[in-house]
């Protein structure tokens, strides 16, 4: 979407370079503070949003910003001893007081606080009264809360403040505007505007953490189907892309079963539905309990944790943890697993834990172990892993695919294009899609699998990856579910190969290992003929060059 609305970019640009130009160079601190300033911004808007459908419908609700708080006071503004008149320290004592009594948490909205004057007055309300209050937001015991604790506010210019505010009101003036004319849903819109965001920290070669793309997560959501209910995890969650894209999926299904008429073609061809129809109270609860994502970076966890609240998760289950390390311990707990955990990261031996089988510290190999131990008896999973797992010849790997075959059904390896994460890496990925079927199994659960391959995802394959016309994604999907269903005659685009060739193909599992090439025999004219081609050519040139020397003199 920001890729057709360059107004919306250049804003977004400019928010980056106002943010720079104020002292704040590192990207992943602006992003920080950008994050925290676009929560504030949210979650006004949302409590808005809920005070007016509460008085539409006539339930009761009851606002975050009810009730009162005790203001920051600053108290060598009121100094006592500046005079030897009793009258005059004791009206100093009484301004100090009054200073200190609670007020209204209404102040503490976006809506509010934006319009304070002079601007050092306003930072230091935001600073010592709103980001403290957004900070315990959940409550003591919540893992929000829990991570926020060392969160800091380091604006410190009041003119930056000022600046930021006022660009993150014409964002988000321009996302109304684009929703509207445009044909977009504010939350898809906004959606992409937190995202290429966090795209100025997916810095290449950092632990191999590439930030998914929305429309890679949107069909990988697509051929796993999550379900209202299911308890969905990603066990390397960075910013929780992959859990937004799961809650997505199943307040789309949701609208799906209620009033197909609502559901819209998105820009990348699938459908989505209006989510506000179709969440009561009852269904809320569910989807609270429904998402739980690690990460081993705590800045990751709390922009994931923003993240999924902006979207309507007020309380998401995003934990500081190592999913690989001695300390992780929920085997068969999940139904869904979605995943893009880090590549070419090389782990502590030491700290992993013994009940993984891979004897390696490859880091997608134990998360590949990882993600089919979390999986319960039934659940599935989809998963992104660099090609070098699916044909490499280490024991380790081939270890990793027996338990893919094994304990699981390996249902699919889509081969994705090599573009698909520029500019962040050119590494070749595929999608593996499998459910479980037994833990530790002796026996081959696996029958056969499909293989697929998308020779576009919709983008080009650049570092501008621009959006193209066709829809390749819903295809992917429509011939995933038929797969069972359709006849091939050979191996040309998508085929299902029997696990009896794979095992005697060293468990080989890579597409272009089965895939049936075409080969065309190219035609030449005799050696004779394009000579005498040639021989005429030169002499054409001779003339040529003797008609230029006689013009030169």
């Amino acid at each position: 979407m920001l890729q057709n609305n360059p107004t919306l970019k250049s804003l977004i640009n400019s928010l980056w370079n106002t943010l720079w130009s104020g002292g704040i160079s590192n990207p992943l601190s602006a992003i920080e503070q950008i994050t925290y300033l676009l929560f504030m911004k949210r979650l006004d808007d949302m409590e808005a949003k809920r005070e007016g459908d509460a008085q539409f419908t006539g339930e009761k609700y009851i606002s975050r910003f009810s009730g009162m708080y005790n203001p920051y006071v600053n108290e060598a503004e009121f100094p006592i001893d500046v005079s030897d008149n009793p009258t005059e320290n004791q009206e100093m004592q009484i301004a100090l007081q009054k200073a200190k009594q609670p007020r209204p948490k209404e102040e503490l909205r976006w809506s509010q606080f934006k319009r304070i004057t002079p601007t050092e007055k306003m930072l230091e309300h935001v600073r010592y009264n709103v980001f403290p209050f957004i900070k315990s937001l959940n409550g003591t015991t919540s893992p929000f809360t829990k991570h926020m604790a060392n969160a800091v506010f380091i604006i410190e210019k009041p003119t930056l403040l000022f600046e930021a505010i006022n660009k993150i009101e014409e964002i988000f003036v321009e996302i109304e505007r684009d929703a509207s004319e445009g044909g977009h849903t504010f939350q898809d819109i906004q959606g992409d505007v937190y995202e290429m965001l966090l795209s100025e920290i997916a810095q290449a070669g950092k632990n191999g953490q590439f930030r998914t793309p929305r429309h890679i997560i949107k069909l990988m959501a697509e051929l796993v189907e999550p379900q209202l209910g299911h308890k969905i995890a990603d066990p390397a969650c960075g910013t929780a892309g992959f859990l937004l894209g799961a809650y997505q999926y199943i307040l789309t299904d949701l609208v799906r079963k209620k009033d197909k008429k609502k559901l819209e073609k998105d820009e990348d061809g699938f459908e989505r539905g209006t989510f506000s129809a179709v969440l009561d109270e009852k269904k809320k609860e569910i989807l609270e309990e429904s998402f739980y994502g690690f990460d081993v970076d705590v800045t990751m966890v709390r922009l994931g944790l923003m993240n999924l609240m902006m979207h309507g998760i007020d309380n998401p289950n995003i934990d500081y943890k190592d999913s690989l390390s001695k300390s992780y311990n929920e085997a068969g707990q999940y139904d869904i697993v979605l995943a893009n955990p880090p590549f070419t990261g090389k782990i502590d031996r030491g700290d992993v834990n013994t009940s993984l089988r891979i004897d390696s510290p490859a880091s997608e190999l134990l998360f590949l172990d990882r993600i089919s131990s979390m999986l319960r008896i039934g659940g599935k999973a989809a998963v992104i892993i660099p090609e070098g797992v699916l044909f490499g010849s280490s024991n380790a790997q081939k270890q990793t695919r027996e338990i893919l075959l094994k304990d699981n059904q390996l249902e699919a390896v889509i081969s994705l294009p090599s573009g698909a994460f520029k500019p962040y890496t050119g590494v070749k990925t595929a999608i593996l899609v499998f459910t479980k079927v037994e833990e530790k199994s002796k026996t081959w659960h696996t029958e056969k699998v499909w293989f697929y391959e998308l020779q576009s995802d919709g983008y080009s394959l650049d570092d501008n990856r621009r959006r193209l016309k066709d829809f390749p994604l819903p295809e992917a999907k429509v011939a995933f579910d038929a797969r069972n269903k359709t006849k091939t005659k050979d191996r040309k685009s998508y085929f299902f190969v029997p696990v009896s060739e794979i095992q005697e193909n060293d468990l080989d599992l890579s597409y272009n290992r089965y895939k049936e090439y075409e080969y065309v025999e190219q035609k030449y004219d005799p050696p004779k003929e394009i000579l005498s081609k040639l021989m005429k050519l030169e002499k054409e040139i001779l003339i040529d060059m003797e008609e230029l020397n006689s013009l030169i003199g």
